[in-house]
């Protein structure tokens, strides 16, 4: 059944989250023995923002793959992110701004579904402290809350919320400023994978995986493409191909709702 992009994913998507993303952790255990083909890192910062109602546990796996690569990993630290309230938003500039100046290097900013939102907006604050950011299974291109099923969570703490925001969330046509990689899924059971895609351009980029909105974190296509990403020399961009025997994990581009604002690309294909 095609799902219109006005609306959130369907009911057997939203309901079979859980389950899938056990098995996206069955996966990820089943896989670790790969990890030394994994690209390795330069030892650059990296930020890590989990999505709503998760706190650090819930990046635990990715994190301390990414230690495991010589980079030097930081959680959030805020505890359970519940939107944008005052801990929030003041807690992740402080964060961002103490390992900027403590490492001397721009920070990698890895944002899980709303984190990612989260880590779009500090990379536009301060784009001189962020190195690149990269998103899993974020809906920075929502422009109806239809197309969350994530949205009634969301407005129960909104009276904790400092920052109000409109739709669209954010303007087409403005890129960060700095290189961007949407990693999103077809299978996503929370958002409309649609509302995750940017446009394509000279230094941002789609990737698609087959995981569950909640498995994005641990998965074994999205660990290999974000590490893939972070191996990237300082200042330099090219997008992401994914080795050969990989390939099968990183599937086409489907095609666009009618009348969707941007195009499905996936630069893996």
């Amino acid at each position: 059944m095609a799902f219109r992009q006005d609306d959130g994913p369907g009911l057997p998507l939203y309901l079979s989250e859980p389950g899938r993303a056990v098995a996206d952790f069955g996966l990820y255990l089943a896989t670790r023995p790969l990890a030394p083909r994994l690209p390795k890192g330069d030892g650059h910062p990296v930020l890590v923002v989990p999505g709503l109602l998760a706190d650090d546990v819930s990046t635990l796996a990715l994190r301390r793959t990414l230690r495991r690569l010589d980079y030097r990993v930081h959680g959030w630290g805020l505890g359970r992110n519940i939107g944008p309230t005052a801990l929030c938003v003041n807690g992740l500039r402080d964060k961002l701004d103490y390992l900027h100046g403590r490492y001397r290097r721009p920070v990698t900013i890895i944002g899980w579904s709303l984190g990612g939102i989260f880590a779009r907006d500090l990379a536009r604050r301060s784009p001189d402290s962020v190195r690149q950011v990269v998103t899993l299974g974020s809906p920075f291109r929502l422009t109806r809350y239809s197309q969350t099923r994530a949205a009634k969570v969301f407005d129960r703490y909104s009276h904790l919320h400092v920052e109000q925001r409109t739709l669209p969330l954010e303007p087409e046509g403005v890129p960060l400023p700095v290189p961007a990689t949407s990693i999103y899924s077809h299978l996503d059971g929370i958002v409309h994978w649609q509302t995750c895609l940017d446009v394509p351009g000279e230094r941002c980029e789609n990737i698609a995986v087959t995981a569950s909105h909640l498995g994005l974190g641990h998965h074994p296509a999205a660990l290999w493409a974000i590490a893939d990403r972070l191996a990237q020399p300082e200042g330099e961009w090219s997008p992401f191909r994914a080795p050969t025997f990989l390939r099968p994990a990183f599937p086409k581009p489907a095609e666009p709702a009618p009348g969707s604002p941007v195009a499905a690309v996936d630069s893996a294909a």
